[in-house]
């Protein structure tokens, strides 16, 4: 049996159907970047005036302290303005612009973290990208559309050309230049500049599109600093891990000592007791210890099984953490109310398991012991990304991530895995720990 096989360049189907993909990509992207030109004049007027105002006015009163906030809302705008543009070229290249890097927001009124908002290179380079931009998105918006719109109103000129008024004795734009009077030539003249400008407005309108786009990628990324900063983060990811993992060794150590090794030591001298009973013939008096020594083994169990629950409990390796959380919250002296929207079944990666149920556990703990509250409510969600963890309670409040406190595991304890913790607990309460765990880079092939 014999085959023949026809090269692509060789069958006239194929390349017909190849020719025609391509040029309905060409147009499709000749498309985009004709919106994104037009429409950047108005986004940048609008950029443009609102940043220059803001700063206009921040410098202006800085020297009575009150320009200080106005300048860190001013960055906080050209951040945002930011994110729109990354958003255009993103759509308009196809493909997403370098990572880039912002110091953490001023996160209260403090003097001293404005100036701090102040220091951000990435903010000041977002305002040199909305004023550089301005005049490029001018010059790209009057080309393009005069090389779009203007080259069709040539091709169809002789269409129009008749509702033109003209002098006596002139015949239109080429008797006017060269002294040629004829109607036909000066159609076919603006016929031709018609279909010069229509042919040459896919390249004319991608080199601006690229000039601008350019300017953002170099303006609005700066993928050194977000390296930087990523190696900044792992490091003190690590640091955490590490002071989590010690924390986490100290408080098993002093509970080991505590309950279960305090109970087995009573076990061992009732042991020795009941030996010595039994050599001198007295089995009735050794029969109250071996009661005894039943009741202590058994609470030595019962805190061997609370301290394996605050580690690893079996529920959460074998159904997942909404279980899990259940269970935690079905213990809580407090009435706890769990809301989830986990789907049934939906399982995680390890690491992010572990960490939203010691978040749980310890911050229900906190609340037993030190809150005062009455009711507590534990939220789960997720997104494509994150899984959140809220926990909230109606107590007195006033906690805080001071050293020594056990809020600060908690911290370490999401630093370890690149997640974040916000506390809020004002006198008087609510206090709400809100907790935001990433999903990926976790170990993604266990989630399921």
């Amino acid at each position: 049996m014999f085959e023949t096989t026809v090269p692509a360049e060789a069958s006239p189907v194929r390349a017909a159907a190849s020719g025609s993909s391509g040029s309905a990509s060409r147009f499709a992207r000749f498309g985009r970047e004709l919106a994104y030109l037009l429409l950047g004049l108005p986004y940048a007027v609008v950029t443009f005036v609102a940043l220059s105002v803001a700063l206009s006015v921040g410098f202006g009163m800085l020297a009575l302290f009150v320009g200080l906030p106005i300048l860190v809302e001013s960055l906080v705008m050209a951040r945002a303005f930011a994110r729109g543009e990354r958003s255009r070229v993103e759509a308009v290249t196809g493909r997403p612009l370098p990572p880039h890097h912002y110091m953490a927001p001023a996160q209260s009124r403090k003097p001293q973290e404005w100036l701090s908002a102040l220091l951000d290179p990435q903010s000041w380079r977002d305002v040199a990208h909305v004023m550089i931009a301005f005049p490029l998105r001018i010059v790209g918006f009057c080309i393009a559309l005069t090389w779009t719109l203007g080259g069709l109103g040539e091709l169809l000129y002789v269409t129009w050309s008749w509702s033109i008024p003209r002098d006596d004795g002139t015949t239109g734009l080429l008797d006017l230049m060269f002294d040629v009077d004829s109607i036909a030539a000066d159609n076919l003249f603006h016929t031709g500049i018609g279909v010069l400008l229509l042919a040459t407005a896919m390249p004319v309108v991608r080199l601006l599109a690229r000039i601008q786009t350019a300017t953002s990628r170099a303006l609005l990324s700066n993928e050194k600093a977000a390296l930087l900063a990523r190696t900044e983060q792992l490091a003190a990811g690590r640091r955490s891990a590490v002071a989590a993992e010690a924390q986490t060794l100290r408080r098993l150590e002093r509970d080991l000592h505590d309950g279960p090794q305090q109970r087995l030591v009573r076990l061992t001298m009732d042991l020795e007791a009941m030996g010595r009973r039994l050599d001198a013939d007295e089995p009735d008096r050794a029969r109250p210890l071996v009661d005894e020594m039943i009741a202590q083994t058994r609470e030595a169990l019962d805190e061997l099984r609370a301290l394996s629950r605050g580690i690893a409990p079996p529920i959460l390796a074998d159904r997942g953490l909404g279980p899990a959380l259940a269970a935690a919250a079905a213990r809580c002296p407090v009435p706890v109310t769990l809301a989830t929207d986990l789907p049934e079944g939906q399982r995680f990666a390890a690491a992010v398991e572990n960490t939203a149920y010691f978040v749980a556990t310890e911050a229900l703990t906190n609340v037993a012991k030190h809150a005062a509250a009455t009711r507590c409510t534990v939220t789960v969600r997720m997104d494509p990304l994150t899984l959140h963890l809220e926990i909230r309670d109606d107590g007195h409040g006033g906690a805080h991530l001071g050293k020594g406190h056990g809020l600060v595991g908690l911290s370490d304890r999401l630093a370890a895995v690149e997640g974040r913790m916000n506390l809020s607990s004002p006198a008087g309460g609510p206090t709400v720990v809100a907790a935001e765990i990433p999903l990926r880079g976790l170990g993604d092939d266990e989630l399921h």
